[in-house]
């Protein structure tokens, strides 16, 4: 069985453990990098990130794209929302379908 993990800065995901999800806070680049690779080489199958923190290894993010799994979600933090999370899935499922989801255009 797949486990669900959420990194970002503690304020935004204490809350996650009382869901019974592990939890990863992290203050620099390095430790989001350090712990984003460690859980996506172990036993996660969903692994959420704050917009904030993602916005710091967004080139890491994009080597699982890609991939089945993990299934990474960026998700707003106590700071408010980005609107990078809303991009990333427009992107995917334009990549998905070949049409803006939100303009019904086919990309060429």
């Amino acid at each position: 069985m797949y486990k669900i993990a959420v990194i970002g800065d503690y304020d935004s995901i204490y809350g996650f453990a009382a869901l019974g999800l592990s939890i990863c806070p992290v203050k620099t680049r390095e430790e989001t990098r350090d712990i984003l690779r460690r859980l996506a080489g172990g036993n996660y199958g969903i692994i959420y990130i704050t917009e904030a923190a993602a916005a710091q290894v967004e080139s890491e993010i994009e080597e699982y794209r890609e991939k089945t799994l993990p299934a990474i979600i960026r998700i707003p933090g106590v700071s408010g929302n980005t609107g990078a999370g809303v991009k990333g899935v427009k992107k995917t499922v334009e990549q998905a379908v070949g049409s803006d989801i939100l303009f019904g255009g086919v990309n060429e």
